[in-house]
């Protein structure tokens, strides 16, 4: 029997919610095979046993209702009308229960909410990160100042109320965005300002900003399977484009590649990525700061390529250009992780039309159940491995643009 959540119908972040998960999981493996299965086979999707308090990262925005009352939630889709939300049915339990205490530490302590158009108030968001394997929790407020005057009383009641939590941080944001978080640092004002969780057995840092995949239990099935289609010997090279802060990179390095190089466009990405190698003593994986189409343009370039190459961009999928150095660089296998399987299927069609790679699978996991998102893996092998293909850049583009405009 499928659960109905009370906000499911002025909430609009579950579509799928008070569907059977049978069901849910049947629409999705029709979606994917309706754009994939053309490409090759599709294998069934990977679900979960429990898919409900499944989100490990929990925003909650704050304000107040027409009668000056405090509440918090999430914004309705569209709007930046505020739903109260008391408990979430895919958030943490762990965190709902947070929450649930710092609304109440708002009204005892007098902590005004933001009013984002009157610029007046204090607390405007508040973020919260748990490491299921460990059990820590981080919480961050999104605050418009970083005088908070009862803020020892506030970090007293709190940690004492919930001794799971190992950090708070302060982060000022004032703009009118959509963002959560502000650009500027956090000030820590409790614990040493990250969390760390247990992934695939690796240990990770997670700080406020780092991205961090918000199911743990499907993300394991999810880097699972991409390394049982990399099928390492202990001989390859890898390089991970996209790499963030190097859990893929990190983890095909415990599992039997040679070497690993991450290449990732954000700074602070970089720095956690080798913070985490430090932390599990890999030193077979190094990372560097550049954009990924052009560190593999450089690569090919000099006449060098990898045996497995992952690659996991985010929901706009890959770029032209992009994807015309991954063919110039000519891996033996390449590794897609999509999360939009529109766009997989967009940058399919130009992979195969362009290069000598055949499909091998796929295969779907569901990291985002009572929503309509799908996470697909997909295997891709060199029917010419070792011989790079010197193509031009420019009708690699023009082609591109054909397909994805067709």
């Amino acid at each position: 029997m499928a659960k109905i959540c009370p906000k499911a119908g002025s909430c609009g972040a579950c579509p799928l919610m008070g569907i059977k998960y049978s069901e849910q999981l049947e629409r999705k493996q029709d979606y994917i095979c309706s754009l994939l299965q053309k490409f090759g086979p599709v294998a069934p999707i990977k679900g979960m046993e429990n898919p409900y308090y499944y989100r490990n990262k929990v925003q909650s925005v704050f304000g107040t209702d027409r009668k000056g009352n405090t509440i918090n939630g999430i914004y309705r889709a569209g709007t930046h009308q505020i739903i109260d939300v008391k408990s979430c049915m895919i958030e943490d339990k762990d965190a709902d229960a947070v929450l649930s205490t710092i609304k109440t530490l708002v009204k005892t302590l007098g902590l005004r909410p933001y009013d984002e158009d009157l610029k007046t108030g204090f607390l405007r968001h508040v973020l919260i990160r748990k490491a299921v394997a460990t059990g820590q929790i981080m919480v961050v407020l999104v605050v418009s100042s970083y005088r908070f005057k009862t803020q020892d009383r506030f970090v007293r009641t709190l940690t004492e109320k919930h001794p799971q939590i190992r950090s708070i941080l302060l982060n000022r944001n004032t703009e009118k965005t959509s963002m959560v978080l502000g650009e500027g640092e956090e000030k820590i004002i409790y614990g040493d300002g990250f969390i760390e969780d247990i992934l695939c057995g690796l240990r990770f840092r997670i700080s406020a900003k780092s991205f961090y995949q918000v199911n743990h239990t499907q993300a394991e099935k999810l880097f699972t399977v991409a390394m049982r289609m990399a099928r390492f010997s202990g001989n390859e090279t890898v390089i991970d484009a996209y790499c963030g802060t190097g859990t893929i990179g990190l983890i095909a390095a415990k599992s039997g590649a040679k070497s690993v190089l991450g290449i990732e466009l954000n700074p602070s990405a970089v720095a956690d990525a080798e913070r985490n190698a430090s932390l599990n003593n890999i030193q077979n994986a190094s990372f560097i700061c550049g954009d990924a189409g052009e560190k593999l343009k450089e690569l090919a370039k000099q006449k060098k390529s990898c045996d497995v190459l992952f690659m996991d961009p985010p929901r706009a999928g890959s770029d032209e250009r992009f994807l015309a150095s991954v063919i110039k660089l000519s891996p033996k296998t390449l590794i897609y992780i999509s999360c939009n399987p529109e766009t997989l299927e967009r940058d399919l069609r130009y992979i195969l039309k362009m290069s000598d790679y055949r499909v091998v699978g796929f295969q779907g996991v569901d990291m985002f159940p009572q929503t309509d998102h799908i996470e697909t893996v997909i295997l891709l092998n060199n029917l010419k491995s070792g011989q790079n293909r010197h193509i031009s850049v420019d009708v690699d583009m023009d082609e591109y643009r054909k397909i994805k405009k067709g």
